[in-house]
């Protein structure tokens, strides 16, 4: 065992772990590589480690002076590790979707927080990316570390990552599946491979599949650190500097619930916790996987561990309330609870329930909110002859999106209008305008009996969320008699009758 002087030179050398049981079926190696083994517990703490030192070295951080960064998190937590080995202060600047965990890590480091909210656009003032800039120059002795465009986050991985995947497969390695999010893991990562190996090993880049690095829609994603959101008012759709797309291969867009389902698997199935990011890069391996063969060698970085995410991907409740787990899955035993779900209750019903990971999944009518009240009014009146939506129910209203490849995300719905309101619309007036406010939500997994337990007096319907994302609006008395379980969960009645 090694003893080190600095917290700092403890970073990296993290192990590669074989897979044995998820992988039983498929021909190559598989090896994970669990970044959550470094001190601050994720891949972050190499590109902070590099960046800080680099900084001070050249004089862009000077005693005295303040660390910056906007980040979801782990980054922040990284430079926070490094800030009080050196002695500096330190501000974070973090989106609100980020982990409860995270937050309260950075705390305990000493962090000052400032949490903003997700849904704005780049250029907006308040966005992570604005008020980060904002502090860096308004603290005296501000330094910004600018993930997204520092050469110094490559680098960290283009130095250490890289090489001790080569040296630690012993050249064997053949494919490198990692996420995106700045870039500058897999860049780094992927450059010192491929320089090595004489271009021999193939980068998959994974990304969640409304991703823009994979050309998905840019719509909200529920994976943190990885992927890249577009916020439709976004004037132009800027890539960071830190991610070089010339050292990806091919892409795998993986749906948000493959994702989770595949890190609840690698903890039941392996012993190996970890969080949103590294479900995704699994996902992707384990697809890239069962097209090679014996002799191949493929490497997942997993960058972060799950204990920071359990409230989140590892909490069932929310599991259920977003709608990842809303029926039995053979080798996730245990999340089914055997009560009816509201996913049973919509299909005694006769409704269609979509799979939100599927490009014809919006079948629920949603209006744009900048849409023409007049135009929306003639969309729900066709909608009603056609029997495709229920008379009596509000319509969601959505952020305004150019393409829109899925159903709407739970972030991305302002509000609900209903016919009579876009009937009584002046000449001019938007969807928007006469929109009213949300309405509750209710997740497809969830315990029917949970979600009228809480369901708000004198409210009449709720949208429904599969995979975090509004596939239905459905009314309380469709919900209220699905404790029938013979009518909703005759698999149930026979196995306890048996």
């Amino acid at each position: 065992m090694a003893a080190y002087d600095s917290l700092l030179d403890a970073v990296g050398g993290t192990p590669l772990i074989r897979l044995n049981r998820l992988t039983a079926d498929l021909a190559p190696t598989v090896y994970v590589k669990l970044e959550y083994l470094n001190p601050g517990g994720s891949v972050k703490d190499r590109a902070a480690r590099w960046m800080v030192l680099e900084a001070i070295r050249a004089g862009a951080l000077r005693p005295g002076g303040t660390i910056v960064e906007g980040t979801s998190g782990n980054t922040g937590i990284g430079l926070a590790q490094a800030a009080v080995q050196l002695g500096f202060p330190i501000v974070v600047v973090v989106p609100d979707k980020t982990a409860v965990e995270k937050i309260a890590a950075l705390r305990a480091y000493g962090a000052r927080v400032v949490v903003t909210g997700s849904g704005f656009p780049r250029e907006h003032p308040e966005s992570v990316r604005s008020i980060a800039h904002r502090l860096a120059e308004e603290l005296p002795g501000g330094w910004l570390a600018n993930q997204y465009d520092n050469p110094d986050n490559p680098r960290a991985h283009r130095e250490s990552t890289g090489p001790e995947i080569w040296a630690d497969t012993g050249g064997r390695v053949t494919h490198l599946v990692a996420g995106v999010g700045t870039g500058g893991t897999i860049t780094g990562t992927g450059e010192h491979l491929k320089e090595v190996s004489g271009g021999r090993v193939t980068v998959v880049g994974a990304d969640p599949l409304t991703s823009t690095y994979s050309g998905g829609d840019g719509s909200p994603f529920f994976v943190e650190a990885a992927g890249h959101y577009r916020h439709p008012e976004t004037l132009d759709d800027v890539w960071p500097e830190s991610f070089h797309p010339a050292v990806v291969d091919r892409f795998e867009a993986i749906g948000d619930r493959e994702s989770v389902h595949t890190l609840l698997r690698l903890a039941r199935l392996e012993g190996i916790l970890v969080g949103g990011s590294a479900g995704l890069a699994l996902a992707a391996a384990l697809r890239t996987a069962r097209d090679l063969g014996p002799d191949d060698v493929v490497v997942a970085l997993l960058p972060d561990s799950g204990r920071a995410y359990l409230s989140k991907y590892l909490d069932e409740a929310w599991l259920r309330r977003f709608g990842f787990v809303d029926e039995p899955v053979a080798d996730l035993p245990g999340l089914d609870d055997g009560r009816p779900r509201v996913l049973d209750a919509l299909r005694a019903a006769g409704r269609d329930v979509p799979d939100a990971a599927r490009a014809d999944a919006e079948r629920v009518l949603v209006l744009d909110e900048t849409l023409d009240a007049a135009e929306a009014a003639g969309r729900v009146e066709r909608a009603l002859a056609t029997g495709t939506l229920d008379a009596a129910a509000p319509v969601p209203v959505v952020l305004t999106r150019e393409r829109r490849d899925l159903a709407p995300a739970v972030t991305e719905v302002r509000g609900v209008v209903d016919l009579p309101a876009l009937r009584r619309a002046a000449a001019g007036t938007t969807v928007g305008d006469v929109a009213g406010p949300a309405l509750p939500v209710v997740g497809t997994g969830e315990a029917v009996a949970d979600v009228l337990e809480r369901w708000p007096d004198g409210v009449g319907h709720a949208v429904v969320l599969r995979d975090g994302r509004a596939v239905a609006v459905v009314a309380r008395e469709v919900l209220a008699p699905a404790g029938d379980l013979d009518v909703v969960r005759p698999d149930l009645v026979a196995a306890t009758s048996s």
